[in-house]
């Protein structure tokens, strides 16, 4: 049995480009989950979510209930950040000093940190942290990696694709003011809700190498995966909120049916 889940952050309306992963996502498994991935408390609001409710039904998507809502299952996420602690290291740098830096390689993710707080002594790191200097907790990514094997990922439209963490260098798990990282989240909740194949866009396709990572040290199932293309407006680039794609809920306040939007979708019409 194949078990598929759609997993938007209530941040705003979902577009036509959210109906299109969450079809494929539908289309693709024998059950179908509904996730609210909600940790980012600065832009997640509760009204959001319930358009995203209200959208999906009158698309005429079904999942499988409860919808598992990202922030109430914190304590397990924190869990799973304490048995990486091994891996961990504190990181005092702000956004301001990493740029300062200078010179630091791009990843598939943007600029690698230079790693200036990996090698800071125990002493230094208890001084600054009983100090109350605000820190993120970075995964030595080095480190990590000289525990296991060559990682691999399966994707159905890609085949066999090996997995280059340290390209992404030593990435954030967790932040004082901020909580915990998409990362670590997302692969603790695919894992409790029993998701067999992860369908998503192909701009997280690179995420996927720090996921399968996160996965083998956390002893998690391995995920199958397809990454669909994305959706792109009359200019050429990807639908996006803030580029003010067309909402759904817009479009059905104009009249228009959940099958008229459905044919102006790939594959749907």
């Amino acid at each position: 049995m194949t078990t598929t889940r759609f997993a938007p952050s209530p941040t705003g309306a979902l577009h036509l480009g959210h109906a299109f992963s969450a079809l494929f996502a539908a289309a693709r498994g024998d059950r179908f989950l509904l996730r609210l991935e909600d940790i980012d408390t600065t832009r997640c609001r509760p009204e959001y979510a319930a358009w995203i409710l209200e959208d999906l039904a009158w698309l005429g998507l079904r999942w499988e209930e409860p919808v598992r809502v990202q922030s109430a299952h914190a304590v397990e996420h924190r869990a799973a950040l304490a048995r990486l602690r091994p891996f961990l290291y504190p990181c005092f740098c702000t956004r301001a000093d990493i740029a300062a830096a200078g010179g630091a390689p791009q990843g598939p993710s943007g600029p690698v940190y230079p790693g200036t707080c990996r090698d800071l002594s125990p002493a230094e790191r208890e001084r600054r942290i009983a100090a109350g200097t605000p820190h993120a907790w970075r995964l030595d990514m080095a480190r990590a990696l000289s525990h296991l094997p060559p990682l691999h990922f399966t994707d159905r439209a890609r085949g066999c694709l090996r997995c280059d963490p340290l390209a992404h260098g030593d990435v954030v798990l967790a932040r004082k003011d901020a909580g915990l990282s998409y990362h670590l989240c997302v692969v603790c909740d695919d894992a409790a809700q029993g998701v067999t194949l992860v369908t998503r866009g192909e701009d997280l396709l690179p995420a996927t190498d720090i996921h399968r990572l996160l996965q083998t040290l956390l002893e998690l199932p391995e995920p199958a995966y397809e990454h669909h293309p994305l959706l792109q407006g009359p200019d050429g680039k990807r639908l996006a909120k803030r580029d003010g794609a067309p909402a759904l809920r817009d479009l059905r306040a104009a009249g228009m049916s959940a099958a008229e939007v459905k044919a102006r979708l790939p594959g749907w019409g």
